[in-house]
């Protein structure tokens, strides 16, 4: 066991299992044991192989990987903090590098501008923030910005040319624009500021096509997908299509959570809390409009999963069960269950990283 005291008098413990190589990890926040938990996915056969788990100071939340592929940032949520991991390359272990006090809990972290800033937004608090990222990765102490914005932003992101952020509120029913100076990190806010949704439909989570002007919003009220243009130059989105989620005559409780693009750009993914699944849709390159392709069956309350860089496999976190379940991608987008992994309570995040 090795420790690493940090200067802010917390003491974070790492602890790996087995000698690892370069390769490609999966990282996991057990919010409810204050840890994240990591794991290398063998690329051949899908499966995990546990090998440390990194103790921090609060319920850690969403994971962010920094462009230089050596750093990843966490938002510890019942701290109100925002931390920079270090992580190295060839082992995957983490390390507690940096922490900066913010005082809120925030659902979701990105970095922008070729990571020189950390983007984060706050549910509760109603607002988003900007913090600039030093050489080192440390955040800024101060904020370089906070805007207001409305009840529950639950995500932020920037689209692909890093020139647009959005941020998706499920109170609202609303969609924030932004433009970002990607020198300064500044947002400001767009022409119009926000795209409206209708009413009980809840924009959660947003994510971007890799080459095509295309997004896809997971609607946590409505149970539901909607597919939007993205106007390249005004970086405004249009509303194209929404499909539920839910098979037809399924009438129990749901709300949708996270959504993903498979690196392809073929397939849309949208993850189900209530259903407990992860349902499929083929994705049209021309219009940008879906096809459904299946309901997946997962753990319990999938409130996160993740796409491997390679995009041949999907790791999904079962909130409410406590375990992970990992798929095959096929070529036709159908999912192919693999295996269970127990882990520990409340898995919020799952983030897999390539170190090549």
């Amino acid at each position: 066991m090795t420790c690493f005291k940090l200067f802010l008098s917390a003491v974070f413990l790492l602890v790996p299992v087995v000698p690892v190589t370069a390769g490609t990890f999966v990282y996991v926040s057990v919010s409810r044991e204050n840890r994240i938990a990591l794991f290398r996915l063998d690329e051949t056969r899908g499966e995990l192989r546990a090998v440390g788990t990194l103790a921090v100071d609060g319920s850690p939340g969403p994971i962010a990987l920094d462009p230089s592929g050596d750093r990843l940032y966490v938002a510890l949520r019942s701290t109100g903090k925002l931390a920079t991991l270090s992580a190295h390359p060839r082992t995957g272990e983490l390390a507690v590098a940096h922490e900066t006090t913010v005082g809120e809990s925030s659902p979701y972290v990105i970095t922008a501008g070729g990571g020189r800033h950390l983007l984060s937004a706050y549910y509760r608090a109603g607002k988003v923030m900007v913090h600039s990222i030093g050489d080192d990765g440390a955040l800024s102490v101060a904020p370089l910005q906070t805007i207001e914005t409305a009840p529950r932003a639950h995500c932020i992101r920037p689209d692909p040319s890093g020139r647009f952020v959005f941020v998706p509120h499920t109170g609202p029913n609303a969609i924030f624009q932004f433009r970002l100076d990607a020198d300064t990190g500044r947002l400001v806010p767009n022409t119009p500021p926000r795209v409206e949704t209708p009413a009980a439909t809840g924009p959660r989570h947003i994510f971007f096509h890799p080459r095509e002007p295309f997004g896809y919003v997971a609607n946590e009220q409505g149970s539901s997908v909607t597919a939007y243009h993205l106007d390249r130059n005004a970086g405004t989105l249009a509303a194209l299509q929404t499909l539920s989620t839910l098979p037809a005559g399924f009438t129990k409780s749901n709300s949708c959570a996270d959504v993903e693009v498979t690196p392809d750009g073929r397939f849309v993914y949208v993850s189900n809390r209530g259903h407990d699944s992860l349902a499929g849709f083929r994705v049209d390159a021309s219009t940008g409009t879906l096809t459904p392709i299946g309901r997946f069956p997962t753990e319990q309350a999938p409130r996160s999963f993740n796409i491997d860089p390679s995009g041949r496999y999907v790791v999904a976190a079962g909130q409410g069960s406590g375990r992970l379940a990992t798929y095959r991608l096929e070529n036709d987008g159908q999912l192919h269950r693999l295996a269970t992994y127990p882990v520990g309570e409340g898995l919020a995040w799952v983030l897999i990283v390539n170190y090549e």
